[in-house]
């Protein structure tokens, strides 16, 4: 039975995490939850499944994952503040089954330095995708890895039309239910051009070898292109549970998670290049990720605050990449990357970007 902590329980990749687990009696056991602010949820989680050792807030999720004796660590935290608990799983040996992109992209090195081979498994669609396509081929055989996007609301608009549109609009995902960052970040693209990042951090492939394309059915989940010429693709209905499952137990499948493709029924997929033009997004994270250091860091810390601002009324849509690309802009990377820098770095770029804000607004 493989002992299981999730972090941030309460949220969308906890919760259905949970729901595998719950549908899998036997399998796993829950030996530690946390959760950002939900205290009662937390608690109904605890009493469910039988869990004494909780934590709110993610300085005490790290500090549980740094106690509480379990094989795979679930980290479904939003944002950057999973860092430490990502570090604090890689530190302590346990697996991890990251869905905290932000971690890996702002830890950058930091992380990919003391992750031993096989240690992070990644439970993003298009990562846990890729994973699956790379599987049992030789990495020097890979000729590029292709991440899909779904375009999100957005998809076929022109910049002028970008520049009115609402919170509400953006939050209106056509395939993913998500939460209020990721799903704005889907609508921006900068989830994707985050996922760029990742993808070179956990599959070691330069950002010349990473594309992205358009995919609005959202089957297929990304694909990876071999030297001979042929393309291995997974392909699904967007369910979350599916690489969620996959992380919790990998190598191994849990029969009956999600529903398969019915193949009996005419359908059809269409592929589209990404409008860069319109969508910046993806082509600037390429920028910071061929930069390294700090920048990623920069990226993302300037998008939350952008994020939270257009969603108070503060700033348009198109204001979001703007924001952010004037404060990679504005950066001046540390002489060495730590923790500490690194916090920094953040907190200068939280307190640039609010500037900026405030002079547009």
């Amino acid at each position: 039975m493989r002992r299981v902590i999730i972090l941030g329980s309460t949220g969308s990749i906890g919760t259905q995490a949970l729901e595998v687990i719950r549908a899998n009696p036997g399998r796993f056991d829950v030996v530690g939850l946390a959760a950002g602010s939900d205290a009662d949820g937390l608690r109904a989680q605890a009493d469910e499944f039988g869990v004494d050792d909780t934590a709110l807030g993610a300085i005490d999720a790290e500090q549980l994952v740094r106690d509480v004796d379990a094989d795979m660590v679930v980290n479904g935290i939003t944002g950057s503040v999973g860092l430490g608990p990502t570090l604090a799983t890689l530190e302590t040996g346990k697996t991890l089954a990251l869905a905290n992109k932000e971690s890996l992209i702002v830890g950058g090195e930091l992380v990919t330095a003391i992750a031993e081979p096989g240690q992070i498994v990644p439970v993003d669609s298009e990562h846990s995708a890729i994973a699956q396509a790379l599987k049992g081929n030789l990495p020097s055989d890979v000729r590029r890895l292709v991440v899909t996007a779904s375009g999100g609301p957005f998809r076929g608009f022109t910049r002028e039309q970008l520049a009115t549109v609402t919170p509400q609009q953006a939050l209106a995902h056509p395939t993913w239910d998500m939460g209020k960052v990721v799903t704005t970040n889907s609508a921006t693209l900068v989830n994707k051009g985050l996922e760029v990042i990742e993808a070179h951090l956990l599959f070691g492939v330069s950002y010349g070898k990473i594309e992205v394309v358009v995919h609005p059915q959202s089957i297929v989940h990304s694909m990876v292109e071999y030297a001979d010429g042929s393309t291995m693709a997974q392909a699904s209905p967007p369910d979350m549970r599916l690489p969620i499952a996959l992380g919790l137990d990998w190598p191994s499948r849990i029969s009956g998670v999600g529903t398969p493709l019915d193949w009996t029924q005419a359908t059809q997929w269409t592929f589209e290049p990404l409008d860069n033009v319109t969508f910046p997004a993806v082509a600037l994270a390429k920028e910071v990720g061929r930069a390294g250091g700090t920048f990623p860091a920069v990226y993302n810390a300037a998008n939350e605050q952008a994020v939270a601002a257009f969603h108070a009324g503060a700033i348009g849509f198109l204001d979001i990449v703007d924001t952010i690309s004037a404060v990679v802009d504005a950066h001046d990377a540390p002489d060495e990357l730590t923790r500490e820098s690194l916090i920094e770095t953040e907190a200068w770029a939280r307190n640039t970007a609010d500037r900026m804000i405030a002079q547009r607004a």
